[in-house]
């Protein structure tokens, strides 16, 4: 499964190794770690639920992944125009939660961006300059407005043939989201779910702490520490990218400069997932316009900005992040 995010080296780390009755379950799946932290008396059965959690991980993969041939993303990337396609519920609402964020985003985000971002790396992934006449193609293939989803019958049609879509984007974010609503069937009430390093939510904190501690650092150094805050509540997704690499923006098809990273915040993991992603592209002010409109949105992007002789790089924080002032060790 790849991503939408292009080159995810995000950077939230969860730091809970000192709280007391934690227990520590991890499972590779779609390319990445997924983690759970469970406070739980009973280790048996937060073993079980860690293992059923992540059973749905596995399930969302075989969905979702663009490399499994009869997985919906894979059956989508070869339908017709003009077909409709019966999808399952959790891929029609990855498309569904894609389409709010492609529209609030103006385009920022976009599931589509298969045939364009293909054109920018070689088939060793290694990056490449694409023809213009390629490229042209390609946009031609690009766009939520390709796909018709119809809610009533679970199904989505292409308005052009050969549609590519990638839902790395927002799918690592879905399935964290997912893991928590089976880790509640299970009763499991305090718990902390990840997707690599690059989507985190929590559940109920630990008893007699002010949050889950988490990292953040920055993309060209992890040594450096940019905030240790505590998440109570929500999730947490970040994006970057990592050196000699470069984010393709879906307004453009070309690669977008002047950022390192972004990092949003919001109630739901695929929001945010989808959200760091878009930061990634959107400017500053559309960020802060964005977070205006959805208080529940907060947001933080390392800026590239270029002097004379020096390049250094500038921190900006958006939303309920913007009036933090010390945000090393803050409540989220």
């Amino acid at each position: 499964m790849t991503e939408q995010r292009q080159e995810e080296t995000c950077f939230v780390r969860s730091d809970c190794s000192s709280l007391a009755g934690m227990k520590r379950f991890s499972h590779e799946a779609m390319a990445t770690t997924f983690e759970i932290l469970i406070v739980h008396e009973d280790d048996r059965y937060a073993l079980q639920a860690a293992i059923a959690a992540f059973n749905e991980v596995d399930r969302l993969e075989g969905e979702f992944s663009r490399f499994i041939e009869n997985s919906d993303v894979s059956r989508i990337n070869n339908l017709a125009a003009g077909e409709p396609l019966l999808l399952g519920l959790d891929t029609f609402e990855c498309l569904k939660i894609s389409a709010r964020v492609n529209a609030e985003t103006a385009g920022a985000f976009d599931v589509t961006i298969g045939s364009v971002f293909q054109c920018w790396r070689n088939e060793d992934a290694a990056p490449r300059t694409p023809l213009a006449q390629e490229l042209d193609l390609a946009r031609q293939r690009t766009g939520m407005h390709l796909l018709e989803l119809d809610e009533t019958r679970l199904t989505v049609k292409l308005l052009v043939s050969q549609v590519q879509i990638d839902l790395g984007g927002v799918g690592k974010g879905y399935a964290v989201d997912r893991a928590a609503e089976l880790l509640r069937e299970w009763s499991i009430e305090t718990a902390l779910i990840s997707g690599g390093y690059s989507s985190v939510l929590a559940l109920d904190v630990p008893p007699g702490t002010k949050g889950w501690p988490l990292t953040l650092s920055h993309p060209a150094d992890r040594s450096q520490i940019l905030a240790r805050p505590h998440l109570r509540a929500g999730a947490l997704s970040g994006s970057g990218v990592q050196k000699g690499r470069h984010i393709i923006s879906p307004r453009t098809a070309e690669p977008t400069e002047g950022k390192l990273a972004a990092w949003s915040g919001a109630p739901d993991a695929a929001s945010a997932d989808a959200l760091s992603t878009a930061f990634m592209i959107m400017t500053a002010d559309e960020i802060e316009k964005y977070c205006a409109l959805h208080p529940d949105t907060r947001a933080m992007v390392i800026v590239q900005e270029q002097g004379q002789d020096t390049q250094k790089d500038k921190i900006l924080r958006f939303g309920p992040w913007k009036d933090i002032s010390d945000f090393k060790s803050d409540t989220l």
